[in-house]
C-alpha cells in the first residue's frame, strides 16, 4: 500500500508518519513545504527507510501534484498539510487561504484526476482522507458536546479556511464520486510541536524561567489529545471509515486554559527546582481577538463504529510530552 501524507513534517503529520513507519508496512510517501512550523529532525530516524521518499513541494504546485500522483499512484492520500495557527491567521489570514483551500483544491482535482483513471477495483479501495478540526464548528458554551452534526459556524480566519477545505473535500465526493473520510479532531499536543502553541510553549518557558502568558483570565476551555492517540485514530479511519462519513476525534480532556498551564507547572516543578514555584511565572494578557470560549468533541461515534478511545489521559500525555521537551533540545 502506498500512502501521500501531505505535510508530514509538520507536528500532527509528522505523529502519523512515525505511527505508519513502526505500526505498519505501507510505503509512505511525505509531500511538505518546509515552513516555518515544520521539522526535519522529527523524521530524522526515517530518512534512510526504503519504504519512505520526501519531496520538498507545496500542494499548491498543480504540476508538482499531478506529477507525484503519476510516479507514486498512491492507494491513499492523508491531507494534513495546514496553516494552522489561530493568531497567525489574525495577523495575516492571506497563507491560510492560500494553502488550506486552494491547496486542499489542487490536492482534490490531482487526486480525481488520477482516481478517474484507475481500474473500477482500485477505485474501490482508493481513499482521500482530510484531516480538520473542531474549530470549525465555532463556540461552545459551558455546555454541550460537538458532534458530527454540529453546524458549522467557524470565527476565526483559520477556522474559516478548514471549514472551507471540509465543504471541498465534500463536494467532491458527492460530485464527482471521489472516496473520502474527513475527520475532526480537538486540540492536540505532544513531542515536535512547534512552540508558538500553549502547551509547549509553556514547558519551555517554565523549564527557562521566562513568563507563562495567559490569555485573558485562561478560562476558555479545550478538549486536549495526545497526538500518538491522534495519529492511530488516523490511521485507523483511514482503513476502516465509512466512505462519505465524517468522524470526531477527542481526547475526552476538558481543561482550561489556565488549568493546563497549572499543570504544567507542577509537572515541571517535579522534575526541577530551578524556577520553583513555576506558578509565579504566570502572567495574564490582553486576550485574543474573536476568542472562541469552549470546544468539546463528542468523540461517541468513532468508539461505537471503529471501537478506538484515546489511550493517553491527559495528565499522563502530558507527563510524557514535559519530559520529551525536557530530554530534546530540539531546534525550531
Amino acid at each position: 500500500m502506498r500512502v501521500f501524507v501531505t505535510g508530514g513534517l509538520g507536528f500532527i503529520g509528522s505523529a502519523v508518519i512515525r505511527h505508519l513507519a513502526a505500526d505498519s508496512d505501507v510505503y509512505i510517501i511525505n509531500i511538505d513545504k518546509l515552513t516555518y512550523a515544520g521539522n526535519m529532525d522529527a523524521l530524522k530516524e526515517f530518512q534512510s527507510l526504503r519504504r519512505y521518499a520526501l519531496h520538498l513541494n507545496d500542494i499548491c504546485d498543480e504540476s508538482a501534484i499531478r506529477i507525484l500522483f503519476e510516479k507514486y499512484k498512491p492507494d491513499a492520500v492523508m491531507h494534513l498539510a495546514a496553516e494552522s495557527h489561530v493568531d497567525r491567521s489574525i495577523q495575516a489570514p492571506a497563507d491560510f487561504i492560500q494553502t488550506n483551500i486552494f491547496g486542499t483544491y489542487t490536492l482534490l482535482e490531482a487526486a480525481r484526476t488520477y482516481w478517474q483513471q484507475l481500474p473500477k477495483a482500485k477505485q474501490e479501495t482508493f481513499r482521500f482522507h482530510h484531516v480538520s478540526t473542531d474549530e470549525v464548528y465555532g463556540s461552545l458554551g459551558s455546555e454541550g458536546l460537538f458532534t458530527e452534526e454540529t453546524p458549522y459556524a467557524p470565527n476565526s480566519p483559520y477556522s474559516a479556511s478548514k471549514a472551507s477545505s471540509d465543504h471541498l473535500v465534500r463536494a467532491w465526493h458527492h460530485t464527482y464520486g471521489l472516496p473520502i473520510v474527513t475527520t475532526n479532531c480537538s486540540n492536540n499536543y505532544g513531542p515536535y510541536q512547534f512552540p508558538e502553541k500553549l502547551v509547549p510553549l509553556m514547558i519551555l518557558n517554565a523549564l527557562a524561567g521566562k513568563p507563562l502568558p495567559v490569555y485573558g483570565k485562561g478560562a476558555n476551555i479545550r478538549d486536549w489529545l495526545y497526538v500518538g492517540d491522534h495519529a492511530e485514530a488516523l490511521w485507523l479511519v483511514l482503513r476502516h471509515g465509512k466512505v462519505g462519513e465524517t468522524y470526531n476525534i477527542g481526547g475526552n480532556s476538558e481543561r482550561s486554559n489556565l488549568e493546563v498551564v497549572q499543570t504544567i507547572c507542577r509537572l515541571v516543578d517535579g522534575i526541577t527546582s530551578k524556577h520553583f514555584p513555576t506558578t509565579e511565572l504566570i502572567t495574564y494578557v490582553e486576550d485574543r481577538l474573536g476568542h472562541d470560549f469552549r470546544y468539546a468533541i463528542d468523540a461517541s461515534k468513532i468508539k461505537r463504529e471503529l471501537g478506538w478511545v484515546p489511550k493517553e489521559t491527559f495528565e499522563s500525555g502530558l507527563r510524557k510530552t514535559v519530559k520529551w521537551y525536557l530530554d530534546n533540545q530540539v531546534s525550531f
